[in-house]
């Protein structure tokens, strides 16, 4: 058995020697891990989410007046009962000594005892006198932090009844520290050590015990030259060696589809481009045009075969350094990994519909354990010190088994969905697995700066955090001008003793994708063919997804309220909506279809004439180039998600707008991330009928003037913030090191002003 204090001890020393104390702990079924610490035990739970420490089988806290199971954090009985019956309660304790002077309450979590800030002065016979005559013991230490516990309550006395409890005997338990607050427990025959940098009063106290080693190297270091002291430690340096596996990828792309698409022909696995990239795979293609090595990590149901080798070439004229690492995934894996549990408990979620979420535990082990596949696959891949890039929800975990795995590379994750706040969030049953996991990261991006700060919300309520850089976010991006604007946005944050920056990157849009298809015959046939169904009639275009988030059944309303009411429009507007069905294995949409085609049935049996059918509405995918039609013939583009990450049909309805020298109009919902840099479109609330129908028919009747005003500017920003320049920025963010001004200690570890307060009671 392992006892450790905290801070000082266990979450200190250089970050080489605690990856291999942590890996050495994790490594051994035959040793169990006790934090004994000043702390109370709502102040330990945040250390409970961070991946990188093993996770305790007991913690005592509170200086021993709590006893928990760790993985549980139920209390131990019979030794919380004990020390419970010892207690007169925390009001019995501030009523006699509340008027003390010299004593201010501390301001931390505390139960089972009572924690002030004393200074040296204010101890004297009278307090002691008035702590023994209420049955109870008082602890001075550091000058500083005195505590009043149950009488014989201390951490080495509850540690050996703790010891007992399991029938651990003595010679088997290795107790660390580096206070005189941890004195106790070196006071009943554990063996121990105080490492280095401890307390001078520690050390003088506990000279004269031989079964007490004075470590050289602070925290974690000298517990590793403790237990190799004491011949409980003979096993390689690990953590240091972590690299020397490692591949010769210096960029890895971890991303759930391969760059090309595997499918079966005659028996054999075959591959052919995406039939519709969505232009971020043809982007993270491109940093390897000029040779450098890397890899792409990604999933593959076709590695049953003998020969089946997971490293392929991508394509060795356009990119020789890059190879395609494929992660063989079953077809269950897949379904429930990817089609049901990432779209059925995440999704919905991720959106803020949390009452559709569906948790299931067995789900969730499946998602564990493809997430750690993921991550071994490019702990192989990844050359030291190289930068990897996850990208999406569904490898939340990743980042955690790959620090674990490979702590010399350098993470980055992009969240390309949006990121609600704290009140939605913290419905997760594992939200504390999720932000411990994307906490291991260098660096975090979202779309815009709102999803960042809902970041930070939702990682204050885990753990500390102390904000280190804040940004405006003007000129960039709206701040009051709609529903996911905000002045501020934190850019980097420090919590557990690690910086993490952070980012807002609106994924941009490949142009030249737009200007091919606008260059196609079949564009020019479509375009044409529009031009005379349509004629003078108002062209009303809508695209999108099957899929609850993205407003297509309020919009019918909508839409279906604005004929009611606006009767000169008929005949002279025309709603057409392409929607994408789901995957048939998605049957969570199957009442949303239902309602849809009734929502349409509905609208044309009421409003339709000879020659006129309000609503042409398409239930399939459309190649590309024919939607690129539609966007150069619309008049309106209405798109109004009740929640979306950012939305990329909007930009190609702007793009397609500007090349063609059109005057459309993009009538957009604020709670689509677009919303908060395209400055010039017509914001709208997809959740109050009457604001959608006034932004329609804002659209439908703006001066052709304040239409090419708006659109200009809409082009502008399209065109600049691009999808090669959104790749690049990302990057150049990960690889910026613009921290210096951070305070950091000799490892360089970021150091917390704040710490002091209650480094004594870790």
């Amino acid at each position: 058995m392992l006892a450790t204090d905290l801070d000082g001890t266990f979450l200190a020393g250089s970050p080489e020697r605690r990856h291999e104390l942590y890996q050495l702990l994790a490594g051994r079924d035959d040793l169990r891990l006790v934090y004994v610490t000043g702390r109370g035990l709502e102040a330990v739970m945040p250390l409970l989410s961070d991946p990188s420490l093993p996770r305790p089988d007991y913690i005592v806290c509170d200086v021993g007046g709590t006893v928990v199971d760790g993985r549980t954090l139920h209390p131990v009985h019979p030794l919380q009962a004990g020390i419970e019956a010892r207690w007169p309660g925390e009001r019995t304790v501030i009523e006699a000594l509340g008027d003390w002077p010299g004593l201010e309450r501390q301001d931390q979590p505390q139960d089972r005892r009572v924690a002030y800030f004393c200074e040296p002065g204010a101890i004297s016979d009278e307090l002691r006198r008035r702590v023994e005559e209420l049955g109870l013991d008082m602890l001075y230490s550091g000058e500083r932090y005195l505590d009043v516990l149950p009488r014989g309550v201390s951490k080495g006395a509850s540690l050996v009844a703790l010891a007992e409890h399991l029938g651990v005997p003595k010679d088997l338990v290795v107790v660390a520290g580096d206070t005189l607050n941890d004195l106790s427990m070196y006071q009943h025959g554990f063996r121990g050590v105080c490492v280095g940098e401890s307390e001078i009063g520690l050390l003088t106290a506990t000279e004269s015990l031989d079964h007490v080693h004075h470590a050289d190297e602070a925290g974690c270091g000298g517990i590793l030259e403790a237990l190799a002291q004491f011949g409980l430690h003979d096993a390689p340096e690990r953590a240091r060696g972590a690299a020397a596996n490692a591949g010769s990828s210096e960029l890895v792309i971890v991303y759930h589809r391969l760059p090309y698409e595997e499918y079966i022909q005659d028996g054999e696995v075959r591959r052919r481009n995406h039939a519709s990239p969505n232009g971020i795979i043809p982007t993270l293609l491109s940093f390897f045009a000029q040779g450098q090595k890397g890899s792409w990590v990604a999933w593959t149901q076709h590695g049953k075969s003998e020969d089946f080798e997971p490293n392929v070439p991508v394509e060795p004229e356009r990119y020789p350094g890059l190879t395609a690492s494929r992660v063989v995934l079953t077809k269950t894996e897949v379904d429930i990994f990817y089609k049901r549990f990432s779209k059925e408990a995440f999704w919905p979620l991720l959106h803020t519909f949390w009452e559709r979420a569906r948790f299931r535990e067995d789900h969730w082990k499946v998602f564990q354990r493809v997430n750690r596949a993921f991550a071994e696959r490019t702990a192989a891949e990844a050359a030291p010190g190289a930068t990897v890039w996850i990208h999406d929800y569904n490898l939340w975990l990743v980042p955690a088994y790959l620090r674990e795995l490979r702590p010399d590379v350098r993470i980055a994750f992009f969240h390309h969905t949006y990121f609600p706040s704290a009140d939605i969030f913290n419905v997760v049953p594992w939200r504390r697995e999720i932000l411990g996991s994307l906490l291991q990261c260098d660096y975090v991006g979202f779309h815009i700066p709102r999803q960042v700060e809902n970041f930070v919300d939702v990682v204050r309520g885990v753990q500390p955090v102390t904000v280190l850089e804040r940004e405006p976010c003007a000129p960039r991006y709206l701040t009051y001008g709609c529903a996911v604007g905000i002045e501020r946005m934190t850019t980097a944050l420090r919590t557990h003793g690690r910086v993490v920056r952070l980012g807002a990157h609106p994924v941009g849009l490949d142009l030249d994708r737009v200007r091919n298809a606008l260059r196609s015959d079949v564009v020019r046939k479509r375009r044409a063919e529009l031009e005379a169904a349509f004629g003078e009639r108002k062209l009303i275009l809508s695209v999108e997804r099957l899929d609850y988030t993205k407003g297509t059944l309020e919009k019918l309303q909508a839409f279906e309220h604005m004929l009611a009411n606006e009767p000169e429009l008929h005949g002279k507007v025309s709603l057409l909506t392409i929607c994408v069905p789901a995957a048939r294995e998605m049957t969570v949409y199957d009442e949303l279809q239902h309602q849809i085609e009734q929502a349409v049935g509905r609208i044309n049996g009421r409003f339709s004439r000879v020659g006129w059918t309000p609503v042409q509405f398409f239930f399939r995918a459309f190649p590309f180039e024919e939607v690129v039609a539609y966007y150069a013939e619309a008049d309106v583009m209405w798109i109004t998600p009740l929640r979306d990450g950012l939305n990329l049909v909007c930009k190609e309805y702007v793009a397609t707008q500007g090349l063609t020298r059109g005057d459309g109009v993009l009538v957009l919902s604020e709670f689509a991330g677009a919303a908060a840099e395209l400055k010039g479109a017509v914001l709208t609330n997809p959740h109050d009928t009457a604001d959608l129908v006034a932004g329609c028919l804002q659209a439908i009747r703006m001066p052709r003037e304040e239409r090419r005003n708006r659109i200009r500017g809409l082009v502008d920003i399209v065109r600049h913030h691009d999808i090669a320049r959104w790749g690049r920025e990302f990057l150049d963010a990960v690889r910026r090191d613009d921290l210096s001004q951070v305070p950091r200690n000799e490892d360089g570890d970021a150091v917390d002003e704040n710490a002091g307060r209650s480094a004594a009671n870790g």
